[in-house]
């Protein structure tokens, strides 16, 4: 109730802006980041990359003999799998990356385990532990129609375009990132952001990159976009996102 001669819309959009504001700095600052897929290229990159910057990576692996590769960084890990109960791995954390994936020689049933459901406990255990901030590494192709994908990766990328609607629908302030095809080659720091871009490549440490930039920029906030190796720095690109 208004007290006084104001303008309860007025008020309404202060409070959302107040909100949002508050969003932002909170993200803008400190942030425990839970690494699901930390033993892969792209994981293993971005938390070493996070480690250098304002803020702490959590590396999940599903074995103690990974372990050492992120000690001798000085990076914490934490024990967990997604096919088991992963829960106590959200303890403390305040944003999720996930950028597991079940790889692109194992069977439908490990891609739905892993690139499907997994990913989608990751998000409900993110909105049950009140973990508002998930960037999903996704592919190029996720979201578009069948008759657009590859026969050979049907079933990859309906994995991945179920987990990131589960993701869209969650409330949860999200990334949803689609790189082209990954390459083992030297990254660039410069990419470019487009939707028509099938077939071409983006190294993994360019990804990574990418994710550490739109971990806490607003701009990138509730966005999913493709992006490939380009001529754009990353930083200009993800300033460019509206």
């Amino acid at each position: 109730m208004c007290l006084y001669n104001c303008d309860e819309n007025l008020i309404a959009v202060v409070a959302n802006f107040i909100l949002q504001r508050n969003l932002i700095l909170k993200t803008n600052h400190f942030m425990k980041v839970l690494i699901i897929g930390a033993n892969g290229n792209i994981g293993t990159i971005l938390a070493k990359k996070l480690k250098k910057s304002n803020h702490q990576p959590v590396a999940m692996l599903r074995k103690t003999s990974q372990q050492p590769t992120f000690h001798n960084k000085g990076i914490k890990t934490v024990i967990a799998d997604l096919e088991e109960n992963f829960e106590h791995a959200y303890q403390g954390i305040d944003a999720v990356v996930f950028t597991a994936g079940s790889g692109g020689n194992t069977s439908d049933e490990k891609t739905h385990l892993i690139d499907r459901q997994g990913a989608k406990k990751a998000i409900d255990l993110a909105i049950k532990n009140k973990v508002n901030r998930f960037v999903m590494v996704s592919s190029m192709g996720s979201g578009k129609t069948q008759d657009q994908w590859p026969k050979e990766l049907v079933p990859y990328l309906q994995a991945k375009t179920d987990a990131d609607e589960h993701l869209l629908q969650s409330g949860l302030n999200y990334t949803i990132l689609m790189p082209g095809t990954l390459t083992n080659n030297l990254g660039t720091n410069n990419i470019t952001i487009d939707t028509q871009l099938n077939g071409a490549t983006i190294p993994r440490t360019d990804v990574a990159t990418v994710i550490e930039k739109v971990l806490d920029h607003p701009n990138a906030y509730e966005k999913s976009f493709e992006f490939v190796g380009g001529t754009t720095p990353v930083d200009t690109a993800i300033e460019s996102l509206s």
